[in-house]
């Protein structure tokens, strides 16, 4: 090899050495921000909601619970057309009294009883305070102004209003609970906002 490929070929090979990047560099990477995304899965199908930042407590307890597998022993136990589906723990003095999971209201004024809000559960104890045990979709079209301020919205539904129709037509007893048992598997998923966009049709932030 002549001199001067051999110098070319020394060259290259620092060059192809300066060139990879490091492990930090790697780590260093700026990454592309993701929003969470709950998903509620039954055997009816799939529900996927938005969580509030204007609710904090809730959205992060909401996703504490279902990151720890709690709500996938339970239910949608009760079901009132024109009313609310409820999944969670049941409205029983087990569950509510001295409840681990008591969150203190975080009401805001623009967050509303809508079709498809996504509440949380609560008993009548005076402080309004929810039990994230217990969560509630709301499946009347003109939306529950009646429970604002009272009872904690925390989100909102992006898809899957067809599976809310079908649970909202199960046979049910004479306490609203369904004859046939509705398993609860919840799950919070990440999407990139443009991730966001193509599969819910929801542009974060506009």
């Amino acid at each position: 090899m002549s001199s001067r490929l051999m110098i070319f070929s020394i060259l290259t090979s620092l060059s192809m050495i300066s060139c990879k990047p490091t492990q930090d560099d790697l780590n260093n990477q700026p990454t592309e921000t993701t929003y969470p995304v709950a998903s509620v899965e039954t055997r009816l199908g799939i529900m996927y909601f938005w969580l509030y930042d204007e609710t904090p407590n809730h959205k992060k307890k909401f996703m504490e619970l279902a990151e720890d597998g709690l709500y996938d022993q339970f239910t949608f136990n009760r079901v009132v057309r024109n009313f609310v589906i409820q999944g969670g723990c049941p409205d029983s003095v087990q569950y509510f009294e001295n409840s681990p999971y008591l969150l203190e209201p975080e009401f805001v004024d623009s967050i509303k009883h809508v079709y498809g809000a996504l509440g949380m559960g609560r008993d009548d104890n005076p402080e309004k305070r929810s039990n994230a045990c217990q969560f509630y979709i709301v499946n009347k079209e003109a939306g529950l102004p009646g429970l604002d301020g009272d009872y904690m919205i925390f989100g909102q539904i992006l898809r899957g209003t067809d599976v809310l129709e079908m649970l909202e037509a199960v046979k049910t007893d004479s306490n609203d609970k369904p004859l046939e048992d509705i398993p609860l598997k919840v799950r919070i998923l990440q999407f990139t906002g443009e991730q966001m966009l193509d599969s819910f049709g929801f542009r974060v932030g506009g």
